[in-house]
């Protein structure tokens, strides 16, 4: 049953549309994270990074699935052959929901101080990952992409909280989030080679709005900020860096977003308890759930690993 809590979405300073943003999981996850929608499942998969947990919610029944990693799970993507992929600690694997068994394919990561974190598949379907240090601290993290062949290449180094990606509709920018850095870096990118060239910065996030986390992309290339301590989620214009739209949430760690629904115009919302003592629990009762509202405009299927 959904529990429904009132906000208003803001663009450029004015309320433009009152919305419902709906509670579709009361779970008090820890670290919820890295939602993505399965057309074809017409399923949201998403991760409980701390609890080590991958989790399939089908918003038809409203059955939430949990599916054990035994070991923390950074991020998840479909795969075209069946099944899913996901970044886990140690590196890349393959999981058979049917049967929970999971492969290891890649650990380009040999130092068990650092796991792996956010990530997506880009259109030509290679599976994009990024790395962290667990002291979250110091800029030891990589950036990796497994090919379909199944061999990885390091893409970026010298990274902190490795975080959201997308890729936008005519397939030559990518974005790109360090979360310390308070930017959303753009690069062109090479579709047949995925190489990355001509490095700027799209979007400077303001203090005030929070860390950014994980990200989204739209039917209109604009780009979804979750924004951890922030209390909401952005809608900026990685073009301008022009703030376009608010979404006001309950608690403070908001962590990622995805369009999902039929019609992907549904945007599903991961948060966090993690780092809150129980005095700001009790302010955030909601904190750690997930949510979805509508925000006037629809997201892009996502891309599937095609490996």
């Amino acid at each position: 049953m959904r529990t429904r809590y009132e906000h208003k979405l803001i663009a450029i300073g004015r309320v433009v549309m009152s919305s419902a943003l709906d509670v579709v999981l009361d779970c008090k996850a820890e670290l919820g994270e890295g939602p993505i929608w399965d057309p074809d499942a017409q399923a949201l998969y998403w991760v409980n990074i701390l609890a080590n947990e991958l989790h399939i919610y089908e918003p038809a029944t409203g059955k939430d699935r949990c599916i054990d990693c035994g070991q923390m799970v950074g991020t998840v993507v479909g795969r075209q052959s069946g099944g899913l992929m996901v970044a886990l600690h140690n590196g890349f694997a393959s999981i058979d929901p049917d049967t929970e068994k999971i492969e290891h394919i890649a650990d380009p990561e040999k130092n068990p101080e650092v796991r792996f974190n956010d990530g997506k598949c880009d259109p030509a379907g290679r599976f994009w990952a990024g790395s962290l240090p667990l002291s979250e601290d110091v800029p030891e993290g990589s950036l990796y992409s497994l090919e379909t062949d199944l061999s990885v290449k390091k893409r970026l180094s010298n990274i902190t909280i490795a975080n959201g990606i997308v890729w936008t509709s005519d397939a030559k920018t990518m974005y790109y989030i360090d979360t310390p850095t308070m930017k959303i870096d753009a690069y062109d990118y090479d579709i047949d080679t995925g190489e990355l060239s001509n490095h700027r910065v799209a979007v400077t996030v303001p203090e005030a709005f929070g860390w950014p986390d994980g990200m989204a992309i739209d039917s209109e290339d604009k780009i979804w900020v979750g924004h951890w301590g922030g209390w909401q989620v952005t809608r900026f214009d990685p073009l301008t860096g022009e703030t376009l739209q608010t979404v006001k949430m309950p608690t403070a760690q908001v962590t990622a977003c995805a369009f999902g629904g039929p019609n992907l115009d549904q945007l599903y919302i991961t948060t966090a308890k993690a780092t809150l003592d129980e005095a700001a629990l009790e302010k955030q009762p909601l904190a750690g759930n997930l949510f979805v509202t509508e925000v006037g405009v629809s997201g892009v299927p996502s891309h599937k690993f095609a490996g």
